[in-house]
């Protein structure tokens, strides 16, 4: 190996990095590649499987602009101007009922049950006064009837349906109530304790309930004011035969009266008239007293069975068997102080 200066041109040496480059090591003669200027200027000279079969793909289409959603149709109009609202649907159509609906028209939301109703609860106030002119097993018949009927009446009026075990736990109140009464010589307190236990007792029961909070509690208050309702008309299984007989033939003759087609304050006013008249029928001037006593507390509890656009089977239980039941404590209560 000849000696050359330093700094002298050596046309042997190759750069380290071009010879990385080239696949050399450096000191190392790099020999060129056969194929190197082919690797890159090859091409495919036949038709491939997928130009032989598959069609050529065609560039996909613009996406259409989107439609702008219609404007929603208006509300129809009936004749009279109040607006008409379907049935509820996915696309967001609204539901009122029948007391909003009232409401928004600047209507009363108060539908009383009318004169069918009233019949039942007449018809029933006198089945009441028979049975207890012919005995106390004579009278149990009609006031389980009763008590059935005030129960699911309650809750139905609540918009709680179906509610079979509060219905159900309610009525039980009431047998037991009675059953208590028929034991205790018809002593008024099997119905105090009767309803004490009842409320443990539907307490309890909502406790162990799974519903939300709010729920819970309007469940619990409507199984306890059935049962409270249901219970308390046994106070007719507690009171004078007389008594109950003035009581149901007033209530008979005020619900009657008050379904007549009168202004509201006027026909309030005959109902009395004619509760008082069929007690005083009865019983004289006492009788006169304690029917216009029943009659008011039976037309409390038809106004509470008229309340906020109820159904028609509402008006066919709670419209019937309210105003009985509101009346049973006050026949019971005015007997004891007018005799």
């Amino acid at each position: 190996m000849t000696n050359q200066p330093y700094g002298a041109y050596d046309p042997s040496y190759q750069d380290p990095r071009q010879a990385a480059a080239q696949g050399a090591w450096p000191g190392q003669q790099a020999y060129g590649d056969p194929y190197a200027d082919q690797q890159y200027t090859q091409q495919w000279q036949g038709q491939t499987w997928e130009t032989q079969t598959q069609p050529p793909v065609a560039a996909a289409p613009a996406a259409p602009a989107p439609t702008p959603a219609p404007d929603p149709a208006p509300t129809p109009v009936s004749p009279e101007a109040g607006p008409e609202y379907g049935p509820a649907t996915l696309a967001g159509n609204s539901r009122l009922t029948d007391a909003q609906r009232a409401r928004a028209e600047g209507r009363s939301p108060i539908i009383e049950p009318g004169m069918q109703p009233a019949a039942l609860t007449a018809l029933l106030g006198l089945l009441l006064a028979g049975g207890a002119a012919l005995g106390t097993y004579a009278l149990l018949v009609p006031l389980v009837v009763l008590q059935g009927l005030t129960a699911a009446g309650w809750f139905r009026l609540n918009g709680m349906w179906p509610a079979r075990q509060g219905i159900a736990l309610g009525f039980l109140g009431a047998l037991a109530a009675d059953a208590a009464l028929l034991v205790s010589d018809r002593s008024p307190g099997a119905i105090l304790g009767t309803l004490g236990v009842w409320v443990l007792l539907s307490l309890m029961l909502q406790l162990r309930s799974h519903a939300d909070p709010d729920e819970r509690m309007y469940g619990l208050m409507a199984t306890v004011v059935a049962a409270a309702l249901a219970i308390a008309a046994g106070g007719y299984l507690a009171a004078d035969a007389s008594a109950v007989t003035v009581g149901a033939v007033a209530v008979a003759a005020g619900v009657v009266a008050r379904a007549l087609p009168l202004p509201t304050p006027v026909s309030v006013v005959v109902a009395l008239l004619a509760a008082a008249g069929a007690g005083y029928a009865v019983d004289g001037p006492a009788g006169a007293v304690l029917g216009a006593g029943a009659a008011v507390c039976a037309l409390i509890g038809h106004r509470v069975a008229s309340y906020d656009y109820p159904s028609r089977f509402v008006h066919f239980t709670a419209g019937v068997a309210l105003p009985l039941a509101a009346a049973a404590p006050a026949v019971y209560a005015l007997a004891r102080v007018l005799t």
